[in-house]
């Protein structure tokens, strides 16, 4: 027996309970893993209190991050004792997840922990840390430099925004942090190297086709209004990373911005990132990010705590990262 959050489902609401199961609950798959740490993202906030579509089938182990020690492995690339992350691939999903003692999992989901990190410092950047890696890397694959002006964050006070401002921080750029509770956490996103920040409500009124120019690139995290009023005001040639939707999936937006400023929308997804492409932005991760980000940026909390926590994160309650002490 084990310790694990379930979430099951009783008249189409969803109940999620800390609890013992046994390993009959897991799937047959290619590596057994021991988890020491998970962590708590905002599809996971929406899978456990039932408020997005996110669980596919039911009962289920909410979790789409954890990392741990291999017990036995099918696998060539993994033996008893490496220590492995997991994030994305629908796990917490379609596929239990990392909420759990034990998980069982794909091979070729897994990833090698960097030999710089702890299993605590990977779960601190975690799926979150990972997405924004991958921002940083699609901006100065569409070329945008250190010297071309400033870089947005949007949704700053999040997991994404707080790691990709130490990123772009630690790579040169100049970043300015855009949250909706740029008052109460204005110091911290200032410690973690923002240059200055602004309050989301000036990117809430709907854009005009085209605005002053005020950006070189952005990371935005939010989606909707937001991310149209941002593409107005990019600058000629400047390029923006979408990977979130929290304001909504919408886009009131013109092609003004694409075709008149030659400006570039760059999708980023990190659930099915390609092994290689992973494997590189974990490596970039364990090297960039400097003691100050897990410091500053990061709380931990126990399994227990994990079901409140869920509707502090969709609430907006929650700065930074949350890792889940597993064991």
């Amino acid at each position: 027996m084990f310790k694990a959050l379930v979430l099951d489902q009783v008249d189409n609401k969803t109940i999620a309970e800390v609890r013992q199961i046994d390993s009959s609950f897991l799937a047959n798959e290619d590596v057994l893993i021991d988890v020491e740490y998970s962590s708590i993202n905002y599809k996971d906030g929406l899978a456990i209190t039932g408020l997005g579509r996110i669980v596919k089938n039911f009962p289920m182990i909410p979790g789409i991050d954890l990392c741990g020690r291999v017990i036995t492995s099918k696998d060539a690339r993994y033996a008893a004792g490496d220590n492995v992350i997991l994030t994305g691939w629908g796990v917490g999903e379609s596929h239990s997840g990392g909420m759990a003692e034990k998980a069982s999992l794909k091979g070729d989901w897994l990833v090698p922990l960097p030999k710089q990190l702890s299993p605590q410092q990977a779960m601190m950047v975690g799926t979150a840390g990972l997405t924004a890696m991958l921002c940083v890397q699609a901006l100065i694959d569409a070329g945008v430099s250190t010297e071309d002006g400033e870089i947005l964050v949007t949704g700053a006070s999040g997991g994404v925004g707080t790691v990709a401002i130490v990123l772009l921080s630690e790579l040169g750029y100049k970043v300015v942090a855009a949250s909706g509770r740029c008052k109460e956490n204005q110091d911290l996103l200032l410690s973690l190297g923002a240059v200055r920040t602004i309050s989301r409500e000036t990117l809430e009124e709907p854009a005009r086709a085209l605005e002053k120019q005020l950006w070189a690139g952005a990371i935005d995290t939010v989606g909707s209004k937001i991310l149209a009023k941002v593409l107005a005001q990019m600058q000629y040639n400047g390029a923006v990373a979408a990977c979130g939707l929290a304001g909504g999936f919408d886009l009131p937006s013109t092609v003004m911005p694409f075709i008149l400023r030659a400006v570039k929308l760059l999708g980023v997804d990190s659930v099915l990132c390609p092994y290689t492409k992973r494997v590189a932005a974990w490596q970039r991760l364990a090297t960039l990010l400097p003691p100050r980000f897990y410091q500053q940026a990061c709380h931990e909390i126990t399994l227990d705590e994990a079901i409140p926590y869920a509707t502090k994160i969709i609430q907006g309650e929650i700065t930074g990262r949350t890792v889940i002490k597993i064991k």
